[in-house]
């Protein structure tokens, strides 16, 4: 009778296994549905302390910016989201939309972390030159009221940390 072989290489007791996440494997979400043309997501801060010399700690909200490629459909999510925005034109009448930043590993979600309350505080666009072939790059400057962070392994909300930021 054959032997059954694993495919897997076998692990003793003494083998670690780095356990870290590739940077360009990452989507983000405006309100559940998936945004494409993401190139990059920077300030991503979920708890930050402004430590002072008194006792008084205040949790910092760094803005979030968001790095991503013109698209034409005036109805892509993050377009409409803009225009709404510029529309008001007003810090009281915000348009706020929940925005997630999902972390994967090999195609699986790993970590989420959800900003609530988002807001479009400033949109900007890299040089436009004929002397080069680069696509455009629409920035998105984000204030936010809270960031959640889920860890997918812990998915019942029994185990799940209190990890808000607010």
């Amino acid at each position: 009778m054959a032997k059954k072989t694993s495919a897997r290489p076998s692990t003793s007791k003494n083998t670690k296994h780095i356990d870290s996440l590739s940077a360009n494997e990452f989507r983000v979400e405006l309100d559940g549905e998936v945004v494409d043309g993401i190139f990059k997501v920077s300030g991503l801060a979920p708890f930050k302390l402004d430590v002072k010399q008194s006792s008084a700690l205040k949790i910092n909200k760094d803005p979030i910016t968001i790095v991503k490629m013109v698209r034409r459909d005036p109805n892509n999510p993050v377009n409409r989201w803009i225009r709404e925005s510029i529309a008001t034109q007003t810090d009281i009448m915000r348009v706020t939309r929940t925005v997630a930043v999902v972390a994967v590993d090999d195609g699986e979600e790993i970590r989420r972390w959800l900003i609530k309350g988002a807001w479009i505080s400033g949109v900007s666009y890299s040089e436009f030159d004929t002397a080069k072939g680069d696509l455009v790059e629409e920035t998105l400057t984000l204030q936010w009221e809270s960031i959640e962070t889920l860890w997918v392994d812990l998915a019942d909300s029994e185990h799940q940390l209190p990890a808000t930021t607010k």
